[in-house]
């Protein structure tokens, strides 16, 4: 169903009607038997799926990427569509609005998507706000689901200062989220992916750890990388994970190389790539990581998932799980139950 009226979406400005699509599908599943419906289409629920990483029980391996749910809008809605664990943000301290629209673009020919969206999101506040009513309400049929923190800095505030944006996201964010990711690759905040050298990144990471502590209780903080990394800073990522003793990574965020694009329009857009582009290159980091580090902690897969193969592609690579957001756009909902049903037939 989603592939004959994903054409009349596309008619349509990106952003507009990816808020058009999660007003309504809130809607949906406020009508009586929307949400038991959309479970029923969707969701597969089998223990066989269950998997346990950095030391939490996920109840399939399929994931919502941070950026879809910037806000934690829509926990309820993705996990009733099959997700097994969904990331929200890239939530700052301080609300902002983004970068100035346009600020995402379709290339249907490529199966890809620009975004320069800028970390947009109403603050760590509202967030947290967010997450933990629907920890309280959350239905039996979510029981399991898994809600990850994905935070950065705000745009105004200078590299030598960002570890304390990271510090408030993490301290706001601590109760009510299972695991963190540290966004320090996004190209659409300047001067943010500096942060992924060596000396900046270990001072961020190692400030988090040590308030990792709370009552007894630490959470898994992950660290989310570029896909335009040398193997050299490869070296220094599997160097930090190790020293730091981070829970894992998550390979890989958007490209600034746009040179694969067929529409020489879009090659001069500023932003970062995602979506059919990013399969091989994701997919080459994410096995030179696991075969660097011997398989030394676990690595999230995304980047260019369009289909089942492409799911099981990553795993096979070396990823425990694997993430979902420029396919999902693609594919539709069906790409979640196509992945899952492929990994009980493993």
């Amino acid at each position: 169903m989603y592939q004959l009226i994903k054409p009349i979406f596309f008619q349509f400005d990106p952003e507009n009607i990816h808020y058009f699509v999660t007003r309504n599908l809130k809607r949906f599943n406020k009508f009586p038997g929307g949400s038991a419906l959309s479970r029923a289409i969707w969701d597969i629920k089998d223990h066989r799926l269950e998997k346990e990483v950095f030391g939490l029980k996920f109840i399939n391996s399929v994931g919502l990427a941070a950026g879809f749910d910037k806000n934690g809008e829509v926990i309820g809605e993705m996990a009733n569509l099959g997700f097994g664990f969904i990331e929200v943000g890239t939530v700052t301290p301080l609300p902002q609005p983004g970068n100035p629209k346009p600020r995402m673009f379709r290339s249907p020919a490529d199966r890809a998507i620009i975004n320069r969206m800028g970390f947009n999101n109403l603050g760590v506040d509202v967030v947290a706000e967010r997450i933990a009513a629907y920890r309280k309400k959350m239905p039996a049929a979510h029981k399991g689901l898994i809600i990850g923190g994905n935070i950065g800095k705000n745009k105004n505030t200078p590299n030598e200062d960002a570890v304390s944006d990271y510090i408030k996201c993490f301290d706001r964010l601590f109760d009510v989220v299972d695991y963190f990711v540290v966004n320090v690759s996004s190209p659409n905040t300047p001067g943010l992916r500096a942060l992924q050298e060596k000396e900046p990144l270990m001072a961020i990471l190692n400030t988090l750890q040590q308030r990792n502590n709370k009552d007894g209780a630490s959470k898994p903080i992950l660290l989310k990388i570029a896909p335009d990394l040398t193997d050299e800073q490869l070296n220094d990522i599997v160097e930090i994970v190790q020293e730091t003793k981070i829970a894992g990574v998550i390979a890989t965020n958007t490209t600034i190389d746009k040179s694969s694009l067929s529409d020489p329009t879009l090659k001069e857009e500023a932003g970062g790539l995602s979506g059919a582009p990013l399969t091989k290159r994701s997919t080459e980091v994410i096995r030179y990581l696991a075969e660097k580090s011997n398989r030394s902690f676990p690595i999230v897969g995304v980047g260019g998932i369009h289909s089942a193969e492409d799911a099981l592609e990553k795993l096979e690579a070396g990823a425990s799980l694997v993430q979902l957001y420029t396919g999902f756009i693609y594919e539709g909902p069906g790409l979640i139950k196509k992945i899952n049903k492929k990994l009980l037939k493993q």
